[in-house]
């Protein structure tokens, strides 16, 4: 089939081709880019936090009514730790300042030499007397846990000193010391005179900040082996349960905290996943949302087509005819209408093209997101190519199955 012919034809009658094609790259452009966005923002979603089971972790906040002294703090601490570690279910339980996700805790600047006017990172800060790579599951890479004699008690009311051993993540780790071993590494937290040093023991593979932040910043965590009392009357304990007990074991854990409490106590509790849950539940709706707009997009394109080639149809009645009379057969109608809109949404696909890469450019300067990766395009041309056909299927196979007489009957 020549070209020439329906491109002369489509020429002669410029208005309805146009739109289609700007309806198609329009489409195009912000699909491939939506599409983008929702696996970025699913691929968010689903990070690991370093937990090793979410679904069995949950954490306490305990809220004493009592003017207890810190020493009474610290030794309520204690007593209620080893209480938690006492519940039938319970694999391990840890006094700690925050947890992933949490949307609650410290942030501390770090760097890799005190004489550094910018921080090396801002790193979340994890203060725990017990062991968070037990009770968190952490995945050791690198070093060791820390030594029982390296856990200590700071008060926060008469000490701002931090303990001499760190542990950090692997992606803290790569961000002070590119391609070495953290291991024995000395970080400051802060910069200037005033900055505290440490060493570091060991390297988690992950372990996601409070705020969970998008990139790798967002896993940039440091674990100091301090438990911290005597800064106000609110404790938080983190526990991993074994699977399938963490609803019974919550409700347990609760009743044991009360009756051990000899004052009044608020408590407070919640699930890793609820975490996670809110933590995400905004990119979540993003991706709904924006799924719902490509759904809602690519029902217009095909129903621009179909409407434009239906209309064609029914204004092409007596050429048709005409050509049917003179020996064309059906398939000689079909294969025109079908590539008649090949080449109009072949306009549209690289304008789409074009266009979703402009589309990107602005995201990327704007929004700092990822660049648009070549397969969403070429997956998005290919999609609007066969949507181009089958759209147009229907109606050419319709104008097919017109015969001579009917066509060229004079209305």
């Amino acid at each position: 089939m020549e070209i020439r012919p329906i491109l002369s034809a489509l020429l002669r009658n410029k208005t309805g081709p146009i739109l289609v094609a700007l309806q198609v790259a329009l489409s195009l452009a912000i699909l491939s880019n939506a599409a983008h966005i929702v696996n970025e923002r699913r691929a968010v979603a689903a990070r690991p936090s370093g937990l090793v089971d979410e679904h069995s972790t949950f954490y306490i906040t305990v809220r004493t009514l009592s003017n207890d002294t810190p020493e009474q703090q610290l030794a309520a601490i204690k007593r209620q730790t080893a209480l938690l570690r006492a519940v039938p279910g319970v694999a391990s339980a840890a006094h700690t300042t925050q947890m992933p996700m949490g949307r609650s805790g410290s942030n501390t600047s770090v760097a890799v030499d005190r004489r550094q006017t910018h921080a090396s990172a801002i790193a979340s800060t994890y203060f725990s007397g017990d062991s968070l790579v037990k009770t968190y599951g952490l995945k050791l890479v690198e070093g060791r846990d820390f030594l029982p004699a390296e856990l200590v008690d700071v008060n926060q009311d008469t000490s701002t000193q931090a303990p001499p051993q760190v542990i950090v993540t692997r992606a803290l780790a790569e961000k002070m010391w590119p391609g070495q071993s953290a291991v024995g590494k000395t970080m400051f937290f802060g910069t200037g005179t005033d900055a505290q040093p440490a060493q570091v023991v060991g390297v988690v593979e992950t372990l996601m900040s409070t705020q969970a932040e998008v990139g790798e910043s967002g896993m940039y965590s440091v674990i100091s082996p301090a438990r911290l009392y005597g800064g106000g009357p609110v404790e938080l304990f983190a526990i991993r349960t074994e699977p399938g007990q963490r609803d019974r074991v919550m409700k347990e854990v609760d009743d044991a905290l009360r009756k051990s409490s000899a004052t009044p106590m608020i408590t407070r509790m919640k699930t890793s996943d609820e975490d996670r849950k809110d933590r995400y539940r905004a990119d979540v709706a993003l991706q709904w949302m924006l799924i719902t707009v490509g759904v809602l997009l690519l029902l217009i394109t095909a129903s621009g087509i179909v409407g434009m080639a239906s209309l064609w149809v029914t204004q092409r009645r007596k050429q048709i005819g005409v050509r049917r009379a003179l020996g064309a057969k059906k398939t000689d109608i079909l294969r025109y209408f079908i590539m008649e809109n090949f080449m109009i949404t072949s306009a549209g696909v690289f304008g789409g093209v074009a266009l979703g890469l402009a589309l990107n450019q602005l995201l990327v300067s704007k929004l700092e997101m990822a660049r648009l990766p070549a397969g969403y395009l070429v997956s998005g041309a290919l999609g609007f190519w066969l949507l181009g056909v089958l759209a147009a299927y229907g109606p050419a196979w319709r104008a097919a199955g017109i015969s001579p007489a009917t066509a060229t009957r004079s209305v």
